[in-house]
């Protein structure tokens, strides 16, 4: 056929009958398309299809809608990103922002998600800009969701930072092996991108005191961050206010409006549609919630969400996200302490129309939906909320004491970890102990962090279980050094959903959740070994594990050795999923089942223990591509079941403490030994 060139240059022929019905039905389509169809609404498929994005940090936003520009506009000149996968690393953003507003200049706590990134490069423009970075490490090593495109284009781009000036706070906890790596990166890229570091890296620690580590840190950046531009150190005390407060009148606002518990969406749980994710949980019904333990005072629950037609998927491994709900008798005591209505409508608007967040949480809504669903009111306060209830107290002992605990000197620092960190005081223990403090029930909704969803490891494979999924949670319950019982809030929850027996899903209590992929995986040929080591509900994903092996022994396929170990206190009141494991080994699923029983006999016993008395059956599994798994405690049996591998290595593989060391972090690398723990 020829070009298109060469027919220009021809005499046009005369149109045939077919030609002309093709024209009439070209503009036909044309007509339609740019009269009709562009106003048309596209269904809920069609517009996830059109609305689903892949995320990039290419240009694709104006010139006036990016970061440097709403910076300039708003006579901003401090940039603070955050990489939050619970919302402390949002919640620290939040309070520098405040921070530097105490020091005269202007910030902006930014989701590195919603941006651009690559104007990074641009923000040298602003006069006295500056970036800081509050990253927190997740899982293994890993950035949070929300930075993770950020963390991409730091290793694989190249772009030069010069002239940019940042600073980083990293969130970590030492328990896990890489800790704060996320931080450390950032901070080191950063740097190699040829930005300039104007105040040392700051690395919080979960596991002891994150609040102190981070108080530490803001106090020498501030002074230094002043030095540097040249501005006066002079910090304003008193009160910020982010949000202003609107109480309606039951006759001024349609109830139609107002929130009631839902994540993101108005009415979501009312006209429920997907995907499931964590702005759009799936309100599912309970199935099962029965008890696992047969004594000792404690209790274990294993629970059935019904997810029957609603394209949820998951697999062996991932974590189930559960968005609970506040204790109703803790809210109804702090109304009654600071003689709050609960049923009162209200709104918090950002005071800054530039802010990045309009509401804190989603308004309209009531006092009572507030503290129930929306605001973390049973861990311990932090100290800038601390240091704003001053100004709502009256006593002067009482106003000395709260400026005392949120003082960062070391007499505050340790006054504050030991009342209220160790002491585990939340807002209601902190209210009846300091009776002259009532402060104003807006301003605790614009205080407290977000109550955040809770996860668990899902103990059922989509194989055996394609409509439900299914958890173990240990009930937290514990006793303070203040004489208080403190409760677990998603467990104690959880314990009043209790199914109907023999009604529809209809009928029955429901849950919020949502399904978190994991890293955590089977290997890809079920003819590999497979040892697994999870004391506790840290057996949970090996549940789900385990199901899928006996499902492919089911199919006839040739599945690898099998080996649990698992550990609990006493055979006749913990030994969670006894049946089901007993059941598993007499079918020959679990080709070895290794329990250690830690209270039963004359000396403790653990999974660790039993790995060293199995040392030659460990070493074999490794050598023939077995994968490792463990599930449990990061700060005690995750260590010591490595150590005992390492000690493993050594001993049957003939090499050096450190070839030892080395050979298992090689394992790590190549996806052979994979742990899924917490602290």
């Amino acid at each position: 056929m020829p070009g298109t060139e060469e027919i220009a240059e021809e005499p046009a022929p005369m149109m045939s009958t077919f030609d002309l019905f093709l024209l009439s039905a070209l503009i036909g389509f044309v007509v339609y398309w740019f009269f009709f169809r562009k106003d048309e609404k596209p269904n809920d498929e069609e517009f996830k299809r059109l609305s689903v994005v892949q995320p990039t940090l290419n240009r694709s936003e104006s010139e006036d809608s990016g970061i440097v520009f709403r910076m300039k506009k708003s006579g901003r000149s401090i940039a603070i990103f955050y990489g939050s996968q619970t919302g402390t690393a949002e919640e620290f953003a939040t309070r520098l922002a405040k921070d530097a507003q105490r020091y005269g200049m202007k910030a902006l706590a930014v989701d590195p998600e919603e941006c651009n990134m690559e104007e990074l490069a641009e923000l040298h423009q602003i006069e006295n800009s500056l970036a800081i970075f509050c990253m927190a490490t997740y899982g293994e090593g890993d950035p949070t969701d929300n930075a993770q495109d950020f963390y991409d284009w730091l290793q694989q781009g190249d772009t030069q930072l010069d002239g940019l000036k940042f600073a980083v706070f990293g969130l970590g906890n030492k328990t896990y092996e890489h800790y704060n790596s996320t931080g450390i990166y950032v901070d080191k890229r950063l740097e190699e991108l040829g930005a300039e570091r104007v105040y040392e890296i700051g690395l919080g620690d979960d596991d002891t005191n994150i609040e102190e580590d981070f108080v530490t840190w803001k106090e020498g950046l501030w002074p230094t961050v002043c030095e540097k531009f040249g501005i006066e150190v002079s910090k304003q005390e008193g009160s910020f206010r982010s949000y202003s407060f609107t109480k309606y009148e039951p006759d001024d606002i349609d109830e139609k409006t107002v929130y009631s518990g839902e994540v993101a969406r108005l009415h979501s749980y009312k006209n429920q549609r997907p995907p499931y994710d964590a702005k759009n949980p799936y309100l599912s019904p309970v199935l099962v919630n029965r008890e696992l333990h047969k004594g000792g005072g404690r209790s274990c629950m294993h629970i059935e969400f019904d997810i029957t037609d609603t394209k949820i998927r998951y697999e062996a491994g991932d974590h189930v996200a559960v968005y609970p709900t506040n204790d109703v008798t803790m809210v109804e005591k702090i109304a009654k302490r600071l003689d709050v209505d609960l049923d009162t409508f209200f709104t918090l608007d950002a005071i800054d129309e530039d802010a990045s967040k309009r509401h804190p949480f989603p308004c309209p809504t009531t006092f009572r939906t507030a503290l129930l669903h929306y605001l973390d009111i049973s861990s311990p306060l932090r100290t800038n909320v601390l240091s704003e209830f001053v100004e709502y107290t009256s006593d002067e002992k009482d106003k000395e004491f709260l400026t005392l605990l949120s003082s960062p000197t070391p007499e505050g620092k340790k006054k504050y970890q030991e009342w209220v960190m160790d002491a585990r005081r939340n807002l209601l223990a902190i209210l009846d102990d300091v009776p002259s403090c009532n402060p104003a029930m807006d301003h605790i909704c614009e205080l407290l962090p977000h109550l955040q969803a809770r996860y668990y490891s899902i103990a059922s494979s989509p194989k055996m279980h394609p409509t439900s999924i299914h958890i173990c949670a240990v009930l937290v319950e514990y006793d303070t050094s203040s004489g208080r019982t403190n409760l677990g809030v998603a467990t104690n929850w959880l314990k009043t959903k209790i199914p109907v027996p023999g009604s529809e899903a209809s009928v029955q209590p429901r849950v919020p959740i949502y399904v978190r992929k994991s890293q955590f995986r089977l290997p890809f040929k079920v003819s590999h070994p497979v040892m697994m080591v999870g004391p506790g509900t840290g057996l949970a994903p090996f549940i789900g594990f385990i199901q899928d092996r006996a499902y492919h022994k089911e199919a006839g396929k040739d599945v690898g050795k099998t080996t649990l170990y698992f550990g609990c206190r006493k055979r006749e009141e913990d030994f969670i999923y006894e049946e089901h494991l007993t059941k598993w080994k007499e079918d020959d699923v679990l080709t070895e089942l290794k329990i250690a029983f830690s209270r039963d006999g004359p000396k403790k016993v653990y999974v660790q223990h039993l790995l060293a008395e199995n040392k030659q059956s460990v070493w074999e599994n490794i050598q023939n591509h077995g994968h490792i798994y463990v599930c449990g405690d990061a700060r005690h049996m995750a260590r010591e079941v490595h150590d005992a591998i390492v000690d493993i290595v050594v001993e049957c593989g003939g090499k050096s403490q450190q070839q030892a060391t080395d050979f298992v972090k090689g394992l790590m690398n190549k996806g052979r030994y994979s742990a899924d723990v917490w602290s």
